[in-house]
């Protein structure tokens, strides 16, 4: 088996964000615009050609170039044409080629919600052996050797190759040393605000008030959605609902929510860590399957709802974290202080 990539999570959580971005940038700009067509006298050139070239793009600069950098760009560039393809994807499970088939939002966000599964699985499983760390190693010294390395990366292949044995050692430090030396880059404009808007992030999430009100959130909110289809039900407006298998799904999903976040609450004074075990467990719930079917419904308008249950999730697991710290430290240790 060849060696795996320490940053292969990175290169795919790129191309996972650029792939999202292509598709809500595709879809917004379409709707500005009055979906215009390229093309005329009958010919359309559909913007999945456009895909496929950026994929063959980013293929291509991840074949031809050696280093991370062009893997990253090939991640990128291969994403953005993945979205653009996969944004098209109701005019290929129809007969009639319908962009606009309602179920394609959430084929579209079963998709990327699979490929974020995958990303978490290989950030959370790449151990790497001694000799795929040396092959990492010697593949950043490959990619210095025209621009040079930082000290902090130089570090960093240093430790890759630890524990790979002293020749190997040797050897490696060896060919860093052939390397020329580069000043680290400037930070950008953005990094302060991004490195600001991180710290307001994580000390919000650890407020108790919020957490408290999340907690409220997410015993009320699927059982709201519950009474809500019911009384559509009631009503008759179910009636004019064309999808009614996605309609079910939310149902079905809003229910098992409300089991998990209910038992959870039942105990949250037993044991809190278990407790916000189960919220976790209730919103990833609601992101892997329940949003399929919300955007079967609500089409890209519940973009909104990915965007609320991503930072629930947020605070439900820092409290988590939070909760297990606590429960790990000895007895006689003192409590962290707890903000709020």
């Amino acid at each position: 088996m060849p060696p795996r990539a320490e940053a292969a999570a990175a290169y795919l959580q790129a191309f996972v964000l650029s792939g999202v971005a292509a598709v809500l940038l595709t879809r917004a700009y379409l709707q500005a615009t009055g979906y215009p067509q390229l093309g005329g006298g009958g010919l359309h050139i559909a913007h999945v050609l456009w895909g496929g070239l950026l994929m063959a793009a980013g293929l291509g600069v991840a074949l031809v170039f050696l280093g991370g950098a062009a893997r990253m760009t090939g991640a990128i560039l291969g994403g953005i044409g993945f979205g653009l393809f996969i944004d098209e994807v109701g005019k290929f499970v129809t007969t009639g080629t319908d962009y606009f088939y309602a179920p394609a939002a959430g084929i579209i966000y079963g998709v990327f919600a699979l490929l974020v599964v995958i990303t978490q699985a290989v950030r959370g499983r790449t151990r790497l052996l001694p000799a795929e760390r040396t092959a990492n190693a010697l593949d950043a010294v490959l990619g210095g050797l025209i621009n040079g390395l930082t000290d902090r990366r130089r570090a960093e292949v240093l430790r890759l190759a630890r524990g790979s044995g002293a020749l190997t050692e040797a050897a490696v430090a060896g060919l860093l040393d052939a390397v020329p030396r580069r000043e680290p880059p400037p930070p950008r404009f953005w990094q302060p605000w991004l490195a600001r808007l991180r710290r307001f992030v994580i000390g919000l999430t650890a407020q108790r008030w919020l957490v408290s009100l999340v907690v409220v959130y997410l015993v009320a909110e699927p059982a709201l959605t519950l009474i809500g289809v019911l009384l559509d039900g009631v009503t008759g407006a179910l009636d004019q609902e064309r999808e009614w298998g996605a309609v079910l799904g939310v149902s079905a999903s809003a229910l098992v929510t409300a089991v998990l976040s209910v038992t959870a609450a039942f105990r949250l004074r037993r044991d809190p860590v278990d407790a916000f075990r189960l919220f976790k467990l209730a919103i990833l719930v609601d992101l892997l399957f329940g949003q399929i079917f919300n955007f079967t419904v609500n089409q890209f308008g519940a973009v909104t709802a990915v965007g609320a249950d991503l930072f629930l999730l947020a605070v439900v697991t820092a409290e988590h974290r939070q909760l297990r710290r606590e429960a790990e430290r000895p007895a006689s240790a003192p409590g962290a202080p707890r903000t709020g």
